[in-house]
Parts: C-alpha cells; sequence; structure tokens
C-alpha cells in the first residue's frame, strides 16, 4: 500500500523565514502518525503544507498520491482553534452537516445518506444530545468534539489533527482519543501534531522536527535520546528515559487504555 504522503527534500518558507529546512518524511497509509517538536520547530508548518494551505517551497511533496491542494478531496482538516463570532446562529448539527459540503450540490442539500452521515459523526463524538444547542453555548471541549464530527462526516481517507487534545476536559480529550484509533479501522490514515511525548510514542509512526525532519518512522526508531537532544536541545543525555523526563508532556486521563498504560 502507498504512504498517505511523502515527503522529498522538501523546504517550506514563509516570506524570508525558512520554517522547515531540506526534509524528508512520509506518513503510512491505515495509521496514526504523530508530528512532535518543540514550538518553532516547524510541525505545524509541516501539517498546513499538507493540508494544502501553504505550498512548499522547493522538494516534492505527495498527499493521496497528488500535490497537496486546499479543496483535495479525501482530505479532512480539524484546526486546534476556530473561533465562533458572538451571535453565530449555527447549531451543533448544522456544524457537523457542513463536513457533507464537499459532496454536496449547489442548493446544499443534504440527502438521507448525509443526514445519517451527520448523525454517525455525533453519536461516535458523543454529542448527539447538544444537536439543537448554538456553538457558543458549548464549552471548548464539546466544540472541539463537533469540530472533529464534522471532520469525520466528511468523506475522508486522511484525517489531519493540530494538536487535538491540547487543554481538553478529561471526557472530550477520552473522546477525541477513541476516535484517532478508530479511524485506522475504517481504512483511514491519521496525521496530527502533538506535544507530548507520550501521544508520540503510542502512535505507530513518528515525525520528530526541529527546523527540520530530523527523523521519520517507528516512535522506538525516532525518539532516542540522540535525536531528542537535537530537537530539543536539552544537551548531554544518556538515554531515552532522561530526555522524557525534561520534555512537556500534557495532562490525560491514563485510564484510556488502547492496550497500553497510556491514553492516546
Amino acid at each position: 500500500m502507498p504512504d498517505a504522503v511523502s515527503g522529498s527534500h522538501v523546504i517550506i518558507s514563509r516570506g524570508d523565514h525558512v520554517a522547515l529546512r531540506d526534509s524528508n518524511f512520509t506518513v503510512p497509509s491505515g495509521a496514526i502518525t504523530a508530528i512532535i517538536g518543540p514550538n518553532g520547530s516547524g510541525k505545524s508548518t509541516l501539517l498546513h503544507a499538507i493540508a494544502g494551505l501553504i505550498p512548499v517551497s522547493s522538494g516534492a511533496l505527495s498527499v493521496l498520491g497528488a500535490t497537496p491542494a486546499l479543496s483535495q478531496p479525501q482530505i479532512a482538516y480539524v484546526l486546534q482553534y476556530t473561533t465562533v463570532p458572538a451571535g453565530t446562529p449555527l447549531t451543533v448539527a448544522e456544524a457537523v452537516m457542513m463536513g457533507r459540503y464537499p459532496t454536496l450540490g449547489f442548493l446544499r442539500r443534504p440527502s438521507r445518506h448525509d443526514r445519517e452521515r451527520v448523525e454517525q459523526a455525533m453519536e461516535r463524538l458523543d454529542i448527539t444530545h447538544l444537536a439543537k444547542r448554538h456553538l457558543t453555548e458549548l464549552s471548548g471541549g464539546q466544540r472541539q468534539r463537533v469540530y472533529v464530527a464534522q471532520g469525520i462526516a466528511q468523506d475522508h481517507t486522511l484525517l489531519l489533527l493540530d494538536e487535538p487534545l491540547t487543554g481538553l476536559d478529561i471526557t472530550s480529550a477520552k473522546t477525541i482519543d477513541s476516535i484517532i484509533h478508530d479511524e485506522p479501522t475504517h481504512g483511514c490514515s491519521v496525521l496530527l501534531t502533538t506535544h507530548d511525548l507520550e501521544e508520540a510514542r503510542a502512535a505507530d509512526h513518528v515525525i520528530l522536527t526541529g527546523g527540520r525532519v530530523i527523523a521519520s518512522g517507528r516512535p522506538s526508531e525516532v525518539l532516542t535520546a540522540a535525536n531528542l537532544t537535537e530537537a530539543y536541545g536539552l544537551g548531554a543525555l544518556h538515554d531515552a528515559d532522561e530526555a522524557a523526563a525534561l520534555l512537556p508532556t500534557e495532562h490525560h486521563d491514563h485510564s484510556h487504555d488502547h492496550g497500553s498504560d497510556r491514553a492516546f
């Protein structure tokens, strides 16, 4: 099976600033890939380029076998923060239905299939009881679940998530976490950014950034003391456990088991 994403000698610039230097990496199909690195390391820039939001300056970037584009079908992108202007009369059900817009006609008249997809997405994110509530009435965690539901309601084979568990309440974090792990069983590839080393260790594949892609591969191959030292500038570390102790992590409910003692 071909990789969902592959990059060869990719360079990404934002104005005069080179955000990501010459980098090679892959995102395997049907798996969970985590992009991890410190602030300013290029991880969000890389995710935006894969989503087609910004162009690469040079090199070759292939996403689902094509050059990335903002309107590329089969890609669902869930942003970390989405602000809702006060007074916006948008209900939860309407927001999730927006995930069906790419496949609706000009008049945007949902079919029975569209409505079923929306209902299924809301059920999976445990927001069915909020269907008639306005987005402005929801907590941050509830809104994030709505946006993830919108993403999975879309026809997609690649799900992109920008720090999906950051700052969420435990219920919302566990609910979104279960979606992340369930998506590959539906044939979907998942790519997310994170600050949390434990989340990265629990992924199938890791891309470590530090101004460039330092390493891309299995967590045990990528999250080594030498690589973490280069990415985070931690100084002389003798093993990965020492590196892990110095890296920032986020609070998650570790009782949510996916075959290990870590939540992700």
